[in-house]
């Protein structure tokens, strides 16, 4: 008899049993797929604190940079992972659903599904482009979270990567959304180092000999002190005089630096070189024509090393 009452249970709210089977089964499993990714993601971010000794993701400044694309990528990866799981997991628990409620239900919507679909899928070219510009980003690490980057629209800190939009908060704390697909470029500021150019205008009777050694001086001292020692990456170099006007000469200082120590040590050295003209006794001219922004051309890339090349020899 028990069995039989139950049996007629099951044929009686097969359909609602079924539906609630499926719900918890996509809750069971995307659990387990979003605790196998912040496992694998937390594994891979202890194991690069632990093998650079450090606590705080933030102390890897420090640290080699590889460790810190490492992590930035992975966290990224996780999040980008995290959003493909939930949004597969929902898609098809609906359709699985729907197929419970009335297995010919799919198959009597194919047309109105293809006429859907005609009519949408001008729009939809927007989403795929988004999803698939997203992904190519982060598997080509073009950027990570915690990146600063320039990307057209916006620059400041990535805060997250998604499936179809990137947040982007810039240095007035404004949370961007950028749309994947309309990102054509990327400037990523994290990304090996960065290198700190400071154009110093001194007089035009000024003894530039005199003023590039204390420049160079000054630069190299701050260098070799244990506070600055692991954020600057090179020797400091000079690289000249940048220009000549009727009002300065302007001579150009560069140090190459981890990307996320550049502006501590751009302000330091302002500093540092401030008082050491200070000490020659040479006064900053007035700069009405003098323009000492500007972006730099491919050329300075490589510095101001000159390349080697091999005397000619001599025809007669």
């Amino acid at each position: 008899m028990f069995w039989t009452n139950l049996g007629s249970f099951f044929d009686t709210y097969q359909v609602p049993i079924g539906i609630l089977i499926i719900i918890v089964a996509a809750i069971v499993i995307r659990g387990i797929l979003l605790f196998s990714v912040r496992r694998l993601v937390d594994q891979v971010v202890n194991g690069v604190k632990k093998k650079q000794n450090v606590t705080d993701t933030q102390a890897l400044s420090a640290s080699p940079l590889a460790a810190v694309r490492i992590v930035q990528r992975t966290r990224t990866l996780g999040t980008v992972l995290t959003n493909v799981i939930n949004v597969t997991v929902v898609i098809v628990s609906i359709i699985l659903v729907i197929t419970r409620i009335d297995p010919n239900v799919l198959g009597s919507l194919a047309l109105l599904t293809a006429a859907l679909g005609a009519g949408l899928g001008f729009g939809a070219q927007n989403i795929v482009k988004d999803v698939l510009n997203g992904l190519f980003m982060v598997f080509e690490d073009q950027l990570g979270v915690g990146d600063v980057v320039d990307l057209g629209p916006a620059t400041g800190v990535v805060e997250a990567v998604g499936i179809r939009v990137t947040q982007v908060r810039d240095v007035n704390g404004t949370l961007w959304f950028v749309r994947n697909g309309e990102i054509l470029r990327v400037g990523n500021m994290s990304q090996g180092w960065a290198r700190v150019i400071l154009d110093l205008a001194i007089p035009y009777d000024a003894d530039i000999d005199l003023v590039q050694d204390k420049m160079l001086a000054t630069a190299v001292g701050m260098s070799t002190e244990p506070k600055w020692r692991s954020r600057i990456v090179e020797r400091p170099e000079i690289w000249g005089l940048e220009s000549i006007s009727a009002e300065a000469l302007v001579i150009r200082l560069v140090v190459k630096t981890r990307t996320s120590a550049k502006d501590d040590v751009a302000r330091e050295l302002r500093i540092r070189l401030k008082r050491a003209l200070d000490e020659l006794g040479v006064s900053l001219p007035s700069l009405n024509t003098v323009v000492l922004s500007g972006f730099e051309g491919a050329n300075s890339v490589k510095g101001a090393r000159p390349p080697r090349t091999k005397p000619i020899p001599k025809q007669d």
